[in-house]
């Protein structure tokens, strides 16, 4: 259940529908595509690397779903929620199958990869199932079905990186950019599914990362985001030098591209994030100076139920490690999970002191929600009542808020950097973007552009998002 980092209201409103350009409305002769994605930001960066392969291929794409020949869903199986709303989803499409037989409906992603073939059993409107590392098997699968046939593949790869795939930009405002460094999850977490539907962990090589972020700034984007289960674990070895590339040896290449090009990630993981990798941070002013950090519990016994590998005393040397070397303004964000199995009331009060100590600006928090197949569904029974589930979650986003009150608070009267991103969902007469520290900002429109950097001086704010005017 590690999950990416929190986005603002204005970058949810672009990532919840699915948008593609109509620059990539290729040939019909194979038919339109349309693609919806949910969940992480990974699944969305996964969505630009399927477009990028069925266009290859000969494939159209459409944003209008009455268009379309095919229609696919990039899923999520990161809690019984997010499945439950493909499955809703996908009730919605008898009309549409009605009146379209022929049409052809897939899922894609971690819920095809949990189900298999039961998502053909149970949902007869499926036809197609593929999962994270069968991308470039869709043509071949879209062809068996023009043959009567349904099609699956969910192999897990040791190898897929899609390294070489140039993915086509589908849910972004051309300034900002998801920039996929690995895939796949050792860590075994007891409650997480994504070791099971991502598979192993392994490192996409760095040429093509710095080529893919090299490309992008050459097109105007002025921000990449690094993607990965756990990018602190990103290791990768040139075959021809020997050379081994770790995070913070990635970051400091990919800071180098230009000053101009900010540098974020997600996800860290507190076992693995090192001080080489802060001191990277502090020495290259474009990498931002933010950092997603799970802690998941404050409790050392749930922890080590969770198989965390880490205690709420190291987690703590982390976020100490990290104020000093990169300052108290270092954005800070965290997951939680609230009524974990056999979780007391007491533990609960350990996870709300360990929000009082670090005071967050933001987070994902999250009552438990039980995977079948993961180790705490074999393990450990789901024991804690449900409403006492809501309750603590309820308290732990109660703190969470007067936290990040606290933390824009601290703005207020200072002069942030800030890369314009778009228009304010509120006002056209409005701009937003972000500072380093990815608070959003929204601003009263001046002469700046999409896609530039502007100072702007905070005067006021809200728990989520900083309010402020142009400075010359």
């Amino acid at each position: 259940m590690q999950a990416l980092k929190v986005l603002s209201t204005e970058e949810k409103e672009a990532l919840d529908s699915p948008r593609i350009s109509a620059d990539y409305r290729q040939s019909d002769f194979l038919g339109k595509v349309y693609i919806e994605s949910y969940g992480c930001q990974m699944n969305f960066a996964d969505s630009e690397v399927v477009t990028s392969i069925l266009i290859d291929k000969g494939y159209g794409t459409t944003s209008n779903i009455n268009e379309a020949d095919t229609i696919l869903l990039n899923t999520c199986a990161i809690r019984d929620n997010a499945e439950n709303k493909i499955r809703h989803r996908l009730q919605t499409f008898k009309g549409l199958k009605a009146k379209k037989p022929e049409i052809t409906i897939g899922i894609l992603g971690c819920m095809a990869e949990r189900l298999k073939t039961k998502l053909i059993e149970e949902e007869k409107l499926v036809d197609l199932v593929a999962g994270p590392d069968a991308y470039r098997d869709l043509p071949n699968l879209l062809e068996q079905i023009e043959n009567g046939q349904k099609a699956i593949n969910v192999f897990l790869s040791k190898e897929e990186t899609y390294g070489d795939i140039e993915p086509v930009r589908l849910h972004t405002n051309g300034v900002t950019a998801f920039v996929s460094i690995m895939r796949g999850c050792d860590n075994m977490c007891s409650f997480c599914v994504v070791p099971f539907t991502r598979g192993r962990e392994r490192s996409r090589d760095l040429d093509s990362i710095i080529k893919e972020c090299q490309t992008l700034f050459d097109q105007g984007y002025r921000e990449v985001n690094l993607l990965g289960q756990n990018v602190d674990s990103y290791q990768w070895k040139n075959p021809e030098t020997g050379e081994s590339i770790n995070f913070a040896n990635l970051l400091e290449k990919t800071a180098q591209i230009h000053p101009d090009l900010r540098i974020r990630f997600s996800t860290s993981h507190p076992k693995d994030i090192t001080d080489e990798v802060l001191h990277t941070m502090a020495r290259y002013e474009n990498i931002c100076k933010n950092i997603h950090l799970p802690a998941q519990s404050g409790n050392n016994r749930i922890l080590e139920l969770m198989n965390r590998t880490y205690s709420r005393e190291w987690y703590l040397d982390r976020i100490k490690s990290i104020k000093t070397i990169l300052g108290e303004d270092c954005g800070i964000s965290h997951d939680i999970i609230a009524g974990f199995c056999s979780e007391t009331e007491d533990e609960h009060k350990d996870t709300l002191s360990l929000l009082e100590e670090v005071q967050y600006d933001f987070g994902y928090m999250f009552i438990y929600s039980e995977r079948p197949g993961t180790p705490a569904a074999k393990k450990y029974p789901d024991d804690v009542p449900e409403e006492v589930k809501s309750r603590r979650l309820a308290e732990i986003i109660e703190l969470q808020r007067k936290h990040s009150g606290i933390r824009n608070n601290r703005y207020i009267g200072k002069i942030e950097k800030v890369l314009v991103e778009g228009n304010s969902k509120k006002s056209n007469l409005h701009h937003y973007g972000k500072t380093d520290s990815c608070k959003v900002v929204v601003f009263p429109k001046g002469k700046e552009k999409i896609g530039e950097y502007v100072h702007v001086k905070i005067i006021s704010c809200t728990t989520g998002t900083l309010i402020g005017e142009l400075v010359n």
